[in-house]
């Protein structure tokens, strides 16, 4: 009877299958994430900014712990010396981006003017003089004063939306400052809750481990890089002065900077540096060779300088890099493009330490990384 018994219990008793979330569930979280980061990108992207410059700067804050420096006081000279960079970088370009900005119809007619005259398009040349001519002559009154008026409305609207835009940048600037300034304040408050909150002690270690592992990469991986960068700057300068490029001072800030950008950054100086010298010097020659430099000069530092110096913990895959680079161009634009590769950075570590993600990471780093030892993570 006991048996007749366990038996019809065992059929009455419900049966629970557990699943996993289906290929379609996980398809509509992901659509649903992008749509909430790029309607959320005027607080998302200083929210994450300020964070990954917190993983960076967080060695910098617990070193100057060390010497007795008080958080708060750290986080306030790390915050005022980005802040006083920040503005000499700013007050570099300005005065040189304002001219560019005024003269900006002036190269953009040059420039397809030496354009043609490389096709040997001289009847377009002739035609284009001649519409100049009508515009700067007393030719048709109507026309010209509408042509005139036409040109005028349009400049206006592009400063008068430029002009718009600068708060909000303001804004974001110093929201992500201030974020960043409690932030480093703060210590390390956020580990210590993560450490109360996390229920063994394996997990605490673990969640430790990684912290600090991040911090010490993406510090690692800025002061490597803006080293790098900066003998870059340096380079493309002293090649553009050598060539009799306006400003070369201004092309080594803007190598600086745009190479923060992998890959994208290269090619806009590249054909930065190819119309300007279209317009600035004589011949098609004479042009061709500053951006020439130029790519060698990447191309050098990208394929032998950076992978040598930054080594192979660091090393990504560059497919995965180039399309991270872009889609969160498309996503949070140039901020997006700026913390692209330290999200790919931090990402990686996190999946060297926990064994689900481990193919993951696999995928994401370098050709050659898969033997590598998980535990050998610092070299």
């Amino acid at each position: 009877m006991d048996k007749q018994a366990q038996a019809v219990d065992a059929e009455e008793r419900p049966v629970t299958i557990t699943r996993g979330p289906s290929w379609a569930v996980i398809g509509i979280f992901l659509l649903l994430l992008v749509a909430g980061l790029a309607y959320a990108r005027a607080f998302m992207m200083p929210v994450v900014l300020a964070v990954l410059l917190t993983l960076v700067f967080g060695p910098v804050r617990r070193r100057m712990g060390r010497l007795g420096i008080a958080p708060g006081i750290a986080a306030f000279l790390i915050v005022g010396t980005l802040l006083g960079g920040g503005a000499v970088g700013v007050g570099s370009l300005a005065v040189p981006a304002a001219d560019w900005i005024e003269r900006a119809p002036t190269i953009g007619w040059e420039f397809r003017r030496k354009l043609y005259e490389l096709r040997g398009a001289t009847e377009g040349v002739r035609k284009a003089a001649e519409q100049l001519d009508k515009l700067t002559s007393g030719g048709d009154t109507g026309t010209e004063e509408t042509g005139v008026q036409r040109v005028r409305v349009e400049q206006d609207s592009n400063a008068f939306s430029l002009a718009m835009s600068v708060p909000g940048i303001l804004a974001q600037v110093v929201f992500t400052l201030v974020l960043l300034f409690f932030l480093l304040a703060s210590g390390d408050m956020f580990y210590e809750k993560i450490v109360h909150v996390l229920p063994t002690f394996k997990n605490k270690r673990l969640a430790v481990r990684i912290a600090h592992d991040i911090e010490r990469k993406l510090s690692r991986y800025l002061l490597t890089i803006s080293t790098i960068n900066a003998g870059l700057g340096i380079a493309v300068g002293l090649s553009m002065w050598w060539f009799e490029m306006p400003n070369p001072a201004i092309f080594g800030i803007l190598a600086f900077l745009l190479n923060f950008v992998p890959y994208v950054g290269a090619l806009f100086g590249v054909g930065l540096s190819f119309v300007v010298g279209i317009v600035s010097l004589d011949s098609l020659g004479e042009a061709i060779v500053p951006a020439i430099a130029y790519f060698a000069l990447t191309s050098c530092e990208g394929q032998f300088i950076t992978p040598y110096f930054v080594g192979r913990s660091l090393q990504l895959n560059t497919v995965v890099v180039f399309l991270c680079v872009t889609f969160f161009a498309w996503l949070w634009s140039v901020v997006g493009m700026l913390v692209a590769t330290p999200l790919l950075v931090a990402v990686r570590t996190f999946c060297e330490h926990i064994p689900a993600l481990e193919g993951l990471g696999h995928f994401l780093s370098a050709r050659g990384n898969e033997a590598q030892d998980p535990a050998d993570n610092g070299t």
